[in-house]
């Protein structure tokens, strides 16, 4: 029945139409998919860490695969304000939501990663953004599904509704969600980790054009 809907769905996309990150359906959606999603395995770039600050976040869905191998990690994710509203009531003494980077940064003391995953060609400068980040000094900087290249390039990216969030959930109808995806140009990108030594990067598999990178902190 599934692929009979997504068959549908391709063949006969909807009409209706949702504007944004804050957009609070699209909120909601991703809420409920991530208070039932249940991750299994394991996840070894958290091992050893003990304070994440996740940026993009969501509600909270990396910080539910971490704590399966490090029960006690503190997790603090940066997100939206829409979207930290409606997380904030996941928030335990492990997991809390933050709209601003410092703030999240404060809580969690000292910084053993900065995560990112496909989050930060959303924000209106991204550059800035990498410069606050840094300005936390985590140990490392993890960043995934980074999409390089002419800097002037913004597109409207599309996906459905029903396609956000992890896992399934049912919709009586879905909708299209249209956002702004920005592009970073490489050097001016790795160049705003200042204090930081680039350790490894390359071609991302989890999203085909888009790059990985690590950073460590440098020895002063």
């Amino acid at each position: 029945m599934r692929l009979i809907q997504r068959l549908r769905r391709r063949l006969f996309p909807p009409r209706d139409v949702i504007e944004g990150y804050e957009n609070q359906q699209l909120i909601e959606t991703i809420y409920h998919k991530t208070v039932a999603y249940r991750p299994e395995g394991n996840w070894p770039l958290v091992a050893n860490s003990t304070a994440v600050l996740d940026f993009g976040g969501g509600a909270g869905i990396h910080y539910k695969l971490a704590r399966l191998q490090s029960p006690g990690i503190r997790w603090a994710v940066v997100e939206t304000p829409a979207m930290v509203d409606r997380a904030s009531q996941l928030a335990t003494d492990q997991l809390m939501f933050f709209d601003d980077i410092q703030k999240a940064a404060d809580w969690l003391g000292s910084i053993d990663l900065m995560h990112s995953n496909g989050a930060i060609q959303y924000v209106g400068d991204a550059l800035e953004t990498v410069k606050a980040l840094c300005a936390t000094r985590p140990a490392r900087m993890v960043w995934y599904r980074v999409p390089i290249g002419d800097a002037s390039k913004v597109e409207v990216q599309t996906s459905l509704l029903s396609n956000n969030g992890p896992g399934e959930l049912e919709l009586g109808s879905d909708k299209l969600v249209k956002y702004a995806r920005h592009w970073i140009p490489a050097a001016p990108f790795i160049a705003a980790h200042k204090g930081y030594r680039l350790s490894e990067s390359g071609p991302d598999p989890r999203e085909r054009g888009t790059q990985e990178f690590s950073f460590v902190l440098a020895s002063d």
